[in-house]
């Protein structure tokens, strides 16, 4: 039982259970006097010596019991040390307990006598009783000492013969037993408790070593706003020596006591004070940037936790928002001249133009320097840069509330006037910039003319489309281009050249088509359970000779209005399906077709022929069809989607839900697949009910048997959601990726490429703008 104590119970907990046998020794003394006493009343009543003699070394035994505890055990660290205590104990108990079991036998049949007996069984079952609760720290002890008191008085009992004590001997065993599990349920009651204790203590430990090891200021306020929790960090970053400083103090006390250490300004604290404590009301994880007055920023997350204790967590984030801040500066400003760039600049020119009287006048205005190009291939670029230098330098003169400058790009300049009074107001002003701007200036020991063209727009604040100003501004500007450069001209309406431009890009695209120069890039569309590129959509892309990439909502209108859309939607067929082939078996390819391919039986011709030429499965291409295509004639594409069906391809409707009628579609038509516009995932992260209408257009699509595709996935939160809620078949969109060339393609489709959502940018572009453009 000892052995099986020994290696069931901890060694540091069986040390302790030892040594607790050792305590409460005065109960030792009070047993033996009451030992004595009835030993000399019970030789008073029987006249036998023998008891006067059990009582005397009683009383002798108890007192050298005594003196050994007296003695303590406080030098016992380690479980043999303990042994040996515990074996001198149960040595001496046993040798107590014999006497005791000794006095009663002869009590009870040796000497029989009617006072004798009670005393000696109330002797064996009161020490029984002490022995539950004083030494149940060791299993030997309270065996040694039930088995020496009870086995004599039962033996006793049973020779008295007696049917009386004969049933009393019986009842001794249970009695025993009941002694021994009541001593072993309070040791494992202990035990459980001690090790409880033990493991709070550690989790303390632990939970203390996290909390002042992590990197992040924290601080746990209770119901009442007071300070419960903080450690060593937050601490050091209020101004505390030490985090106990800070329980009990309210919120207002430790900014009070940032204000004292000069981290914070009398404006600073009632400003943060109220910021905090609307982010601690809301308990939902905003974040609230404080700045201190000696230049660290700290970024506070407030959170409530599940017993209302209010949590602020917090950390140092100079390094990130002074990086932000210089992202933010490259972003917006030029790095050579530090004028706003043009995307800031048209940024505040749309916020001055719609802030103050909308009826004022406004001037716009861009300028570009002539033949600069020269002086950059004459010169050199480091010439050409502090010429565009010194320029700026110029214009920055004249900036002022009503003036601002920015660079456009390149050797062009924005400038915006405010408050014009009338036109020969904007030209005069002006003129005092411009010709200022011109003239000579000596750069690297060359004495170089700084001659500029620009075109002047005048303009009501209530009609400030600025997209559309700049064109005119533009206008203007090509127009003082042709009158020789070195000059400037006002818009005006003849100037508007759109139609001439649009001409020649109808020139250009038709050679563009007859001499192939338009090619197919491909978008990933991306399994939603394995995250693996399941599918391609092909995008026809133009690249301009002279003009660059040429958006597909410029040029595919254009050739549907020329009738040549059917000629690009030939050619985006047979590349994609012929590039498919290169693919894994699994991965399929995606082509829209325009609503004019379904005029005429034409398109069932053409996407057979683009099969028979590419031996390409029928089930590996999709055709996307858009609800306009259906609206035109509905009775002949009808009829075009079905013998299209019968050719084995697939068929999706695509941009489901922008339209009115769309789900009359989905059981009349035979659809394989729905494609959810990107406009669905627009607010789904913020707005619940976006959220059940894009789940519940999902779960209507598949209840028809469609797989269901959703377009526009831009975000890592959006693609969470979805995978949580609506869990479509595929996602697509920015998310994923651009456009791929066919090599890029290609190379992520025979990488067997999984995009891990954790990694993914969480902004990446507008999605939308891609499918608004793509025709095929």
């Amino acid at each position: 039982m000892a052995k099986r104590a020994e290696s069931d119970i901890p060694r540091e907990v069986y040390v302790q259970f030892v040594k607790s046998l050792y305590g409460s020794r005065g109960t030792i003394l009070f047993g033996a006097t009451a030992h004595l006493v009835i030993a000399l009343l019970v030789y008073a009543n029987s006249g036998q010596p023998i008891f006067l003699a059990f009582g005397l070394i009683l009383f002798a035994i108890a007192v050298v019991r005594y003196l050994g505890i007296r003695k303590g055990p406080e030098a016992v660290t380690d479980p043999h040390q303990a042994r040996i205590l515990e074996t001198d104990y149960v040595i001496k108990g046993a040798t107590q307990g014999v006497l005791l079991g000794a006095f009663g036998f002869c009590a009870t049949y040796v000497y029989p006598n009617e006072l004798g007996e009670l005393s000696a069984l109330a002797l064996v079952l009161t020490a029984l009783a002490t022995v539950v609760g004083r030494n149940y720290g060791s299993a030997r002890v309270v065996g040694a000492f039930t088995f020496s008191m009870l086995v004599p008085l039962a033996c006793a009992f049973l020779l008295r013969g007696d049917l009386g004590h004969v049933v009393l001997a019986v009842l001794m065993a249970p009695f025993g037993l009941i002694v021994i599990n009541s001593a072993a349920d309070l040791r494992q009651l202990m035990l459980s408790a001690v090790m409880e204790r033990k493991k709070a203590s550690r989790l303390a430990q632990r939970f203390d070593r996290a909390l002042n090891t992590m990197s992040h200021g924290l601080i746990m306020f209770d119901p009442n706003g007071t300070v419960v929790v903080a450690n060593d960090r937050a601490a050091e970053h209020l101004g505390f020596r030490f985090s106990e400083q800070m329980i009990g103090r309210t919120l207002d006390a430790l900014l009070l006591r940032g204000v004292a250490g000069s981290l914070l300004s009398r404006d600073d604290f009632a400003t943060a004070r109220e910021q905090l404590r609307e982010a601690m009301d809301a308990g939902n994880g905003d974040k609230v940037l404080l700045r201190l007055l000696d230049g660290r920023y700290l970024e506070f997350t407030a959170r409530e936790d599940k017993e209302e204790l209010a949590v602020l967590t917090f950390e140092e984030v100079t390094h990130r928002v002074e990086a932000e801040e210089k992202i933010r500066h490259m972003a917006r400003y030029d790095s050579l001249t530090g004028l706003p760039n043009r995307a800031y600049f048209q940024e505040m020119v749309r916020e001055y133009v719609a802030s103050g009287d909308r009826d004022r006048l406004c001037g716009l205005a861009i300028i570009d320097l002539d033949d600069f190009k020269s002086i950059n291939d004459s010169l050199g670029h480091p010439v050409g840069d502090s010429v565009i230098y010194l320029v700026a330098e110029r214009l920055v003169d004249h900036v002022s509330d009503t003036v601002k400058v920015g660079r456009f790009g390149g050797d062009e300049f924005m400038l915006y006037i405010d408050q014009v009074d009338d036109v020969e107001d904007l030209k005069a002003r002006f003129l005092r910039i411009y010709e200022s701007t011109c003239g000579p200036v000596e750069v690297a020991g060359h004495i170089l003319s700084i001659e500029a063209s620009a075109g002047l727009v005048v303009f009501p604040a209530s009609e400030g489309d600025l997209n559309e100003i700049t064109v005119r501004a533009d206008l203007a500007l090509y127009a003082a281009k042709d009158a020789g450069k070195a000059t400037w001209r006002l818009y005006e309406e003849h100037m508007d050249a759109a139609f001439r431009t649009r001409q020649m890009m109808k020139s250009d695209l038709r050679a563009a088509i007859a001499d192939r120069q338009l090619h197919v890039m491909y978008q990933p569309i991306v399994d939603m359970e394995t995250l693996r590129v399941s599918s391609y959509e092909a995008l026809c892309r133009w690249t301009h000779p002279q003009l660059g990439p040429i958006s597909p909502s410029v040029f595919i209108p254009l050739a549907e209005e020329m009738g040549l859309i059917t000629e690009i939607s030939r050619m985006v067929l047979e590349t994609a399906c012929r590039e498919c082939t290169r693919w894994p078996e699994h991965i399929s390819v995606s082509v829209n077709l325009s609503a004019r391919d379904f005029q005429g039986r034409a398109v069932v011709d053409i996407v057979a022929e683009a099969l028979e030429k590419s031996q390409l499965a029928p089930h590996r291409l999709e055709l996307e069809v858009t609800e306009t295509a259906l609206l035109e004639d509905q009775q002949l594409s009808h009829a075009y989607i079905k013998q299209l069906k019968e050719l084995g391809v697939c068929i999706a409707l695509d941009d489901f839900g922008t339209g009115y009628s769309s789900l009359s579609y989905l059981h009349t038509l035979p659809l394989d697949r729905v494609k959810i516009d990107g406009s669905f995932l627009q607010d789904v992260a913020e707005n619940a009910r976006s959220r059940k209408l894009l789940k519940s257009v999902v779960q209507l699509s598949r209840s028809l048997g469609l797989a269901v595709t959703v377009e526009g996935v831009e975000t890592h939160e959006q693609l969470r959601l979805l995978r949580e809620s609506a869990r479509p078949d595929q996602v697509q969109g920015f998310l994923f990726g651009a456009a791929l060339s066919p090599s890029g393609a290609r190379a992520m489709a025979d990488g067997d490429w999984t995009f891990p959502p954790l990694r993914v940018p969480e902004e990446v572009g507008t999605a939308a703008e891609e499918k608004r453009t793509a025709h095929s």
